[in-house]
């Protein structure tokens, strides 16, 4: 049974430890380095206060996050945000980022965001870096692709794109 609930700053450790392989084995994250827990830390810390920031539990073992963030800083965009999702690497597939996405757009909806987007890598062969399963997955929440940049990521001695997606979630009024 997959339980959600909201992140703490305590949970850094074990949220690293799912985002760590992500960074070293895949392009799904463009980052090099996996941080250590204090910077993971004052991530959190730094989402918590204005948007949702998520885990996904089954039993006491934390086995996937989700979180939102601003999309860009000018008031304009107040009404929109940028998702973020990882799953343990064997926990894939077995409906965690389900619950995950529906629970987030959930209390982002009762936020009054209306937009939510994500920001996907991409290359047109999958290769053992880089699947097609993040954007099949956005699109299965009901995401729409609204934007593809060309080899923008190097990661691995090769370029990668990133698909942008879109969802609206409440009424533009």
């Amino acid at each position: 049974m997959i339980t959600i609930r909201t992140a703490t700053p305590d949970d850094a450790e074990q949220l690293l430890k799912i985002y760590a392989p992500y960074i070293e084995q895949t392009a799904v994250s463009f980052e090099y380095e996996v941080p250590d827990v204090e910077e993971f830390k004052k991530r959190i810390e730094g989402i918590l206060p204005k948007l949702p920031y998520l885990v996904a539990e089954i039993g006491d073992e934390i086995v996937g996050y989700a979180y939102a963030n601003t999309f860009k800083a000018r008031a304009a965009y107040s009404k929109t945000v940028e998702t973020s999702i990882y799953v343990k690497m064997e926990e894939r597939g077995h409906g965690v980022g389900k619950r995950l996405y529906d629970e987030l757009e959930k209390r982002l909806k009762a936020m009054g965001i209306l937009n939510m987007t994500a920001c996907v890598s991409w290359i047109d062969t999958p290769n053992q870096y880089l699947t097609h399963d993040s954007p099949d997955f956005h699109r299965h929440m009901g995401f729409a692709q609204c934007a593809h940049f060309h080899q923008c990521g190097y990661k691995f001695n090769t370029w990668f794109d990133i698909l942008w997606f879109e969802k609206m979630i409440g009424e533009h009024k």
